[in-house]
């Protein structure tokens, strides 16, 4: 299914590729505007000269070799030396500023072209850190990485190569066709209708090109995110026996991939014989008809006889020029077609790239800040830069231009919250959820029924349907939401590590922290005592997502890295999950540590954690039908006392 899909997104992608083309060209000259000016300038004298050796040649065979053979010739050898070194002087000159020109455009592009790239990585990566989680729940990661590894490198080679080869042969042509009409409109006309035969050739084939190109650069990036979901998932593979399946999947998509990229590479292949030979064709053509009309001594009309620059009479040195540049006309077309395997590949990774830079951002309209406070005995609160232990939400009201400073303490209140991650489809349903600072409130019930989503409309991962989320008493949508997210600590299921030291990975929640208040933080997750024992301790290096620690000593780290982070809110979404039992008593001292005095949303299958909730609330299919403390529900006897005593199972 997932292939259909990419193949439908590659029609649409067809129809709309050539905007991809001045964006993209927009995109460059906005970073390089001066440099790239140099280097179409060199280009378009490099095309010009490339395309004039036709004009020397011509020359000589007229002016030099064909006087001398002429019997009432009067020209003397000194006259025919002198000629022809003015030529060959003239030719050296005009190559010689070819050369110069061709060293400077290259080796601007050198840097042109990985500064650019540079630039569009960046800017991806930048655009990226700023998307909702909403993106990435509906995107492969494997799709997304292959915009910035196959995508980014089909834009390198359009701008490192196709570009500058583009723009040489439109010179190149628009040359040829100038000295075409010069010499002889005749020989031009033969030419012409030859090209036209190959430009009909071109769009025929090089359509079909264009298009399995597209097609194959979109089924490359499914087929890296199905590798990067399985390298991911392959202990879960092997647990159950699921390799057969994985491979017929990875077959599927796989030979989807050969397919696409067989006949993309098919009809790129066969285009450039065709027109070659074809272009033999005109050559031939050409030679005939001009080795007639020069013995017939046919009028030749061109602009040339309009100008009085020329004899009337076709000469043998036009047919011979006009022989050379017929060839290299044919070539540059065939150039061209050449690249249109490039350009197709260029336009999908480009809009795959823009694609993504043009994501719209998560919206923050909040204005509400955190900031760092002193409280006196009073109450009175005072904004600082120092290091107090105390915050304040700063609360700047526009309709008075007057700033306000509400302490944080971690109350928190959901009021009749309806939300969907879809709009037509309601996950939660008139959800209350009270919790006072300092409070322990649990959410329980199966796998779907909500709980996580609760945590993750705290912290605005996404927004409310419908209803009112209070933070202190404020709006959290007047919050920004980076200050928002800095009030919260969160543990998840699923730990992530990052690659760096253990250090590194406990600061992760506080970038400022000291040395002696990330120990701290691991004495206060139990982890001290392991890392300690760890090769280098606490600058031992992590990889892979800390794939040298056990499972257990990760989500210590992580537990940890809370810790280092100090918020006064903690959201425990199944902390204690991965933990066994021997570290889940390790932990539950230094969990207790970090609960105190903060407010907490615990999510948890083991009912034995949170026993001691102030607070636990039942959900089921997103709405909350029980709630009370431990003591309350066990009386009253319904799902949470099914559950505890085992009569119910969560699922």
């Amino acid at each position: 299914m997932a292939v259909k899909s990419n193949q439908k997104g590659a029609r649409k992608l067809s129809k709309d590729n050539i905007k991809v083309i001045p964006k993209l060209l927009g995109y460059l000259f906005k970073y390089y505007k001066v440099p790239m000016i140099i280097v179409i300038i060199c280009v378009i004298i490099c095309g010009i000269i490339g395309s004039s050796a036709s004009i020397f040649l011509s020359s000589i065979i007229d002016d030099v070799i064909a006087p001398v053979l002429k019997e009432d010739s009067l020209l003397t050898f000194k006259d025919v030396d002198d000629k022809l070194y003015q030529i060959l002087t003239t030719m050296c000159i005009v190559y010689g500023i070819g050369i110069i020109s061709t060293l400077i455009y290259t080796q601007i592009m050198a840097r042109v072209s990985q500064g650019f790239l540079n630039h569009l990585r960046k800017d991806m990566f930048t655009k990226m850190e700023t998307l909702p989680i909403r993106y990435f729940d509906r995107n492969p990661h494997g799709d997304i990485m292959s915009r910035y590894t196959n995508d980014v490198d089909a834009v390198r080679q359009f701008i490192s190569q196709t570009l500058i080869q583009i723009i040489t042969t439109a010179v190149s042509i628009i040359t040829i066709v100038s000295l075409m009409l010069y010499f002889s409109i005749w020989l031009a006309l033969i030419s012409f209708t030859g090209v036209f035969v190959i430009i009909r050739i071109i769009k025929s084939v090089g359509s079909n090109s264009a298009k399995h190109f597209m097609k194959m650069q979109i089924s490359t990036g499914a087929l890296e995110g199905y590798v990067e979901e399985m390298m991911n998932g392959q202990k879960v593979v092997k647990v159950f026996n699921h390799e057969e399946e994985a491979k017929e999947s990875f077959d599927k998509i796989n030979e989807q991939l050969f397919i696409d990229a067989k006949k993309a590479n098919y009809y790129g292949n066969i285009l450039m014989p065709i027109l070659n030979n074809f272009g033999n064709l005109v050559y031939i053509i050409i030679a005939g008809v001009g080795f007639i009309l020069v013995t017939k001594e046919a009028y030749n009309l061109s602009l040339a006889t309009f100008m009085g620059q020329a004899e009337p009479i076709l000469q043998i040195g036009v047919v011979t020029a006009f022989l050379g540049m017929s060839k290299h006309f044919s070539q540059s077309i065939a150039q061209v077609s050449q690249q249109i395997s490039m350009i197709a590949m260029a336009m999908a990774g480009a809009g795959r790239c823009f694609e993504l830079i043009n994501q719209a951002p998560e919206v923050d309209n909040g204005y509400v800040t955190l900031v760092r406070c002193n409280i006196d005995e009073n109450g009175n609160i005072t904004e600082t830069n120092e290091r107090t232990g105390h915050w304040a939400w700063k609360h700047p009201h526009q309709a008075d231009g007057t700033i306000t400073y509400h302490e944080l303490k971690g109350d928190i209140v959901l009021e009749n919250v309806d939300f969907g991650y879809f709009p037509d489809k309601m996950v939660l349903h008139d959800v209350s959820v009270y919790a006072r600072p300092g409070q322990k409130i649990a959410f329980v019930g199966a796998t779907g029924a909500g709980k996580t989503t609760i945590t993750n409309l705290i912290n605005r991962f996404y927004d409310i349907a419908d209803g009112k989320v209070r933070y202190d008493g404020i709006n959290i949508n007047k919050i920004k939401k980076d200050d928002l997210r800095r009030s919260l600590g969160i543990v998840l299921q699923d730990t992530n590590l990052f690659t760096g030291t253990v250090m590194k990975n406990i600061r992760y929640g506080r970038l400022d922290a000291t040395d002696e208040e990330v120990y701290e933080a691991a004495k206060i997750a139990n982890a001290y005592d392991f890392i300690t024992r760890l090769p280098n301790g606490f600058n031992t290096m992590l990889t892979h997502d800390g794939a040298n620690l056990s499972q257990g000593q990760r989500q210590l780290l992580s537990i940890a890295r809370a810790a280092c982070a100090d918020a006064p809110v903690m959201i425990l979404d199944e902390a204690t999950s991965s933990i066994d039992t021997r570290t889940e008593a390790l932990v539950s001292d230094g969990m207790d540590k970090l609960m105190k005095g903060r407010t907490v949303f615990v999510i948890a299958h083991r009912l034995s954690t949170v026993r001691d909730s102030d607070c636990i609330m039942v959900l089921d299919q997103g709405r909350i039908i029980e709630r009370g403390n431990h003591d309350s529900l066990i009386e009253e006897k319904g799902t949470y006392y099914q559950l505890y005593t085992g009569a119910f199972e969560l699922e």
